[in-house]
């Protein structure tokens, strides 16, 4: 047997701040009960979040288990509920209603048909009981909305306002990705710090035995969200394996092909765990040729760079690097197509900007590259758009040094939130939408890795706003023109041929369905609960302690935090 793969490989980048969130998590987590307490009739929803937040739709995702029962990973039991999401432009009237098929304790309600620059108010529902949004308390944060709205109750309601659609035309669609990590096998494992009584969480998590590999899983599932959300190119943007080994990484390129052809359809860099051993697994499999693993595309006038930011010699744990052949073939480029419409991908960010931890080295570029892209970007007034990886956090954020150039982190496909950010380009501007895995299987294992750090994963991994991983920026990109495998496709956007879910006729009261299951591998089968909920339904909206809607923050919250993890 081989050494497991886990993420330990970046020690100088990571331990400190690894070791940092071991002692948060000690600080601020409850301790993980010793045993279940019982099973309970009650179900308690929790967890959460407006994933996605588009001109006419919004994605909402919670979770429902058992009270005072614990399933190995510092959670409740699942409990398979119905779910529904009940909603209208006053708190007092949510008089609309767009429910779940079927049973689940993985929720995931998708309303479209909303109008653009429109306040909405809702409540998420299970058996009756509103669910509670993800707490992102150490940040600042807020996960149900985009405003404070609601925030001081006991479930809601929750308020958001549906942004304008981006100007001008639809053209196409991107999908960005990053951190796959095939091979990989306990997320979140925290190397160096010693077995601690009530925490095991800290040492990682795993999939039970029996289930697909949760980096096979979550790629497989990433490209099935991608198909489905109308993506027309997907760019990855490194960290493809955990350790760089060749089956490992012949597994990823069979995946992603299942999207389309490489270099045509879809596009990959190299990140720190994808460096050279003592074969460059990378190359063989996405770059048989020998040629440089850095790269320049135009997709329709669009022109995309790919950058291979562990372009050096180490260990992978100190900071990114372009070889200077790279960086001067980068730079040279960005010259001679100033004005072109371009949008760059690497695995490294530039910066980790508002993180709660000390930004070290191994979190980002060497600085001193960072700053000569930055001044690049500022000559160049085409870069209208950098993504990357590596944080696994979600983060939007503007550099004074590029005022013009979007910088989007991406949160990793293999663990939770477990998705990618689309890129929907029009005329006249562009909009990025976050979009979980939405596959059984994948919303199952998300909800089960949120629960590394002890539990603290989310208030890093997320975003602290819904703005982190969904916004609208007007830009003249009229230069770009639909990809000619679209030329005969409707003009609508990626979004043309999803059926509009249509609100319920009427509402399931508690009472009258039958009670939830356990579900889910952790558990030795289903257990019926005795009833219903003992809250029954949701009653009349609650006021909210903030005001109404209409503000990202309320005054005074400082940004959201960075994660440690890479």
């Amino acid at each position: 047997m081989g050494k497991t793969p886990n993420m330990r490989c970046c020690p100088s980048a990571r331990q400190e701040l690894l070791h940092r969130a071991a002692v948060w998590a000690a600080a601020v987590a409850p301790p993980l009960r010793a045993g279940p307490r019982g099973l309970a009739a009650a179900v308690s929803p929790v967890g959460l979040e407006l994933v996605t937040l588009t001109e006419d739709r919004a994605i909402f995702t919670w979770y429902t288990g058992v009270p005072g029962t614990d399933d190995g990973c510092g959670r409740m039991l699942p409990a398979a509920t119905d779910g529904e999401i009940v909603f209208g432009t006053h708190p007092g009237r949510l008089t609309r209603r767009v429910g779940e098929e079927h049973r689940t304790a993985y929720h995931q309600v998708e309303i479209t048909g909303l109008e653009p620059g429109r306040t909405y108010y809702y409540q998420a529902l299970s058996y009756g009981r509103a669910a509670l949004p993800t707490p992102l308390c150490l940040v600042a944060g807020n996960a149900a909305g985009t405003s404070p709205y609601g925030l001081g109750t006991a479930g809601g309601p929750y308020a958001f306002t549906t942004p304008q659609p981006p100007p001008g035309r639809y053209l196409f669609a991107v999908a960005l990705c990053n951190d796959l990590h095939l091979g990989e096998t306990t997320a979140g494992r925290i190397a160096g710090v010693p077995k601690l009584p009530g925490f095991p969480l800290l040492q990682g998590v795993s999939q039970p035995e029996g289930f697909a590999p949760y980096p096979e899983l979550m790629g497989r599932a990433l490209v099935a969200e991608a198909v489905r959300r109308g993506a027309d190119y997907l760019l990855a943007a490194g960290d493809i394996s955990a350790e760089a080994g060749q089956a490992d990484l012949r597994k990823a390129k069979e995946i992603l092909d299942t999207f389309g052809p490489h270099g045509e359809r879809y596009f990959i860099t190299r990140g720190n765990h994808d460096r050279p051993r003592a074969r460059d697994g990378f190359r063989d499999a996405f770059s048989p040729g020998g040629g440089p693993t850095y790269f320049a595309r135009d997709l329709g006038g669009l022109r995309v760079v790919g950058l291979d930011t562990y372009d050096k010699p180490g260990n992978g744990g100190d900071s990114g690097g372009l070889s200077p052949e790279q960086l001067s073939w980068f730079l040279r480029g960005l010259r001679e197509h100033r004005d072109q419409p371009t949008v760059v991908f690497g695995h490294h960010p530039l910066s980790v900007p508002h993180s709660p931890f000390p930004a070290t080295r191994g979190q980002h570029l060497g600085r001193r590259q960072a700053r000569a892209i930055l001044a690049a970007y500022d000559a160049a007034p085409g870069v209208f758009l950098h993504h990357a990886g590596h944080t696994h956090r979600n983060k939007r954020s503007i550099s004074l040094r590029a005022p013009r150039v979007t910088l989007q982190e991406v949160s990793a496909v293999k663990e939770y939130p477990g998705g990618f950010c689309l890129l929907r380009v029009h005329t006249g501007g562009f909009a990025l939408n976050y979009y979980k895995a939405g596959e059984a299987a994948a919303r199952e294992w998300s909800e089960r890795s949120r629960s590394q750090a002890a539990g603290l994963w989310p208030q890093f991994a997320l975003g602290r706003s819904v703005r982190d991983r969904n916004s609208v920026t007007a830009r003249d990109l009229s230069g770009v023109h639909r990809p000619a495998h679209r030329a005969s496709a409707p003009q609508e956007g990626p979004f043309t041929g999803v059926a509009h879910e249509a609100p319920y006729a009427g509402a399931r009261r508690a009472s009258s369905v039958p009670p939830p299951q356990v579900s889910g591998p952790s558990v030795n089968g289903p257990v019926d609960l005795s009833g219903p909920s003992v809250n029954g339904p949701a009653g009349a909206s609650r006021p909210s302690v903030y005001g109404p809607a209409g503000v990202d923050r309320a005054p005074g919250q400082r940004a959201e935090g960075g994660t440690p993890w890479e």
